[in-house]
């Protein structure tokens, strides 16, 4: 009978689902700009999270944003949003979230939203103004000493939306992870008043710590067949994995 109990107790402790890693808040609300890509790009990450192990809940209600919800969460991406999506008590939880040492993922179009809330510039580091045509460009690997940039050679072809950002510096504290060669395509461009022009030194994914937490920022992911890549799924999973945990940089120094 003893041994009857303890085959039975191991057999029931087999069949307990196995814990994740850490829990992701998947938010991809428009107030402006709508990227066909969130369809894919949310496709994408409920694969990814399979793939590695995490827990996804995707939603793009912003009443989300509260403590008791957001409390379950290491990390919050903001896939492809736009313009002013949260309000002032929204605002605040997202804010404690990331106070309380959690993680911050925005990809393209994230840095297209919540121009009036100056943390938020500040979390995300530089903020959209405008971009050329969709264009095939050089992309130089800056850092390597990053989760999910160890596959990157050194320079490498790419086409996508290349965002020019506002000159402003929200962050000094950003630590480049790809930057794009725009010698490698036409950056100049006009919208009525407003014109495109080189930026000269031109940054295109980075990542920094952050009011106690951790925000990591990709300028790719426009296109939507981007999402079907496995070099930008591993780009992307590297962010949310640091993000989320902390983990991967080797010899961090906390800039």
């Amino acid at each position: 009978m003893r041994y009857l109990l303890i085959f039975f107790t191991l057999l029931l402790a087999n069949k307990t689902p196995a814990q994740n890693q850490f829990n992701v808040f998947l938010f991809t609300k428009t107030a402006g700009w709508h990227h066909e890509s969130i369809n894919e790009g949310v496709t994408a990450l409920r694969s990814m999270a399979k793939r590695h192990k995490f827990d996804l809940q995707w939603h793009e209600d912003a009443s989300r944003f509260n403590d008791d919800f957001l409390q379950q969460f290491d990390v919050i991406v903001f896939l492809n949003t736009s313009e002013d999506i949260l309000n002032e008590e929204q605002q605040a939880a997202f804010q404690k979230f990331i106070q309380s040492g959690k993680g911050f993922v925005g990809v393209h179009s994230a840095s297209n939203t919540e121009y009036e809330w100056p943390w938020y510039n500040q979390l995300v580091g530089k903020m959209f103004h405008i971009h050329p045509l969709e264009q095939t460009a050089m992309v130089d690997v800056i850092d390597t000493n990053f989760p999910g940039m160890e596959i990157f050679p050194k320079r490498f072809l790419w086409t996508d939306e290349w965002y020019e950002f506002l000159p402003e510096e929200y962050s000094s504290h950003l630590n480049i992870l790809l930057s794009v060669d725009e010698d490698s395509y036409n950056p100049e461009v006009q919208w009525e008043e407003k014109k495109g022009k080189r930026m000269g030194d031109h940054p295109i994914a980075w990542y920094q710590y952050f009011d106690n937490g951790r925000s990591f920022y990709t300028g790719l992911g426009h296109i939507a067949e981007i999402y079907q890549n496995p070099w930008f799924l591993h780009h992307l999973y590297g962010g949310i994995y640091w993000a989320a945990t902390g983990k991967g940089i080797k010899d961090d120094s906390r800039n």
